[in-house]
């Protein structure tokens, strides 16, 4: 029995439509609309297409956006001034640092200096630490693996006993993946590239997170009947015979995969739609944060 496929596209599109209703909601008690400001350093090609995704997105929405560019050989104080600048900004409710910043600068440092309240990425050290803590809320939870865990529960996936299985150990997916799998009380293996017998591991899960950033590694034989397999992988394959040239892909051999596995989210049209979506949702929320509207 083939498994469901989970469209990221339409759940991502739901949630896009009540953080709109959320901000036309705001504006009409009176307060100024959502902001969101990203801070893109350098001009990488990718980086500035998903910049331009945001700002698009938060336009559609009504969320005002501030984009501030700074060249590649920004220094370390240049950036964190930017981030200073709009932390002072009652405009803006949401600060996105564009990842990864050129090499020479401190990644962590600027993500440090981001105020929590208006760290809607979700990577600021006190927000990471209390999503590692039992107990313990974030105010902000990272776009990526929040939109993975959004697609499980909307396809009725059980959390409570099961075995989950993430591959990769980033920090802005797999870790994260990790911890939120955890606190819905899953038990949790996270696998990487010195993980022994990697493909029997995998075969152990009941959910199964793949965010190692390598095409298709995960086979049909990796995988146990009726798992629900989340793809977190987008990579550009050329191929002359496609009309643009090229086709996307992810971590999962989709078409053999989906022979087995009970739910599965393809690549694209999975968990890509749902980073921006997720992104939207805590702009939205950081604004009423802000206003008082949700106590923290």
């Amino acid at each position: 029995m083939a498994a469901i496929i989970i469209n990221g596209t339409a759940i991502a599109k739901e949630i896009r439509e009540k953080a709109a209703e959320d901000t036309a909601a705001l504006v009409a008690d009176g307060y100024a609309p959502p902001g969101l400001a990203t801070v893109l350093v350098g001009s990488n090609p990718a980086s500035e297409v998903y910049v331009g995704m945001k700002q698009r997105t938060c336009a559609r929405l009504g969320i005002e956006s501030f984009g501030r560019t700074l060249p590649v050989d920004a220094s370390q104080e240049d950036v964190e001034n930017v981030v200073k600048e709009l932390n002072a900004d009652p405009r803006v409710n949401g600060i996105l640092v564009q990842l990864p910043l050129p090499k020479h600068l401190d990644e962590e440092s600027v993500l440090r200096t981001i105020s929590e309240r208006k760290d809607i990425d979700g990577f600021h050290p006190l927000n990471i630490g209390r999503l590692a803590q039992k107990g313990r809320e974030p105010l902000f939870v990272p776009c990526t693996p929040d939109g993975c865990m959004y697609l499980l529960e909307k396809t009725g996936v059980e959390f409570e006993g099961a075995n989950a299985v993430v591959l990769g150990r980033s920090n802005i997916v797999g870790m994260p993946a990790a911890l939120l799998l955890v606190k819905r009380n899953a038990t949790v293996t996270i696998c990487h590239s010195r993980t022994k017998n990697l493909p029997e591991v995998c075969r152990s899960a009941d959910i199964l997170i793949a965010a190692v950033g390598r095409v298709e590694m995960v086979k049909k034989d990796w995988v146990k009947p009726g798992a629900a397999v989340i793809d977190v992988g987008t990579h550009r394959i050329d191929d002359p015979s496609k009309e643009k040239g090229y086709y996307l892909t992810g971590d999962v051999a989709f078409d053999e995969v989906k022979e087995v596995a009970g739910a599965i989210s393809p690549s694209p049209g999975g968990v890509g739609p749902m980073t921006i979506a997720m992104l939207m949702r805590n702009t939205v929320r950081a604004a009423k944060i802000e206003n008082g509207l949700i106590k923290v």
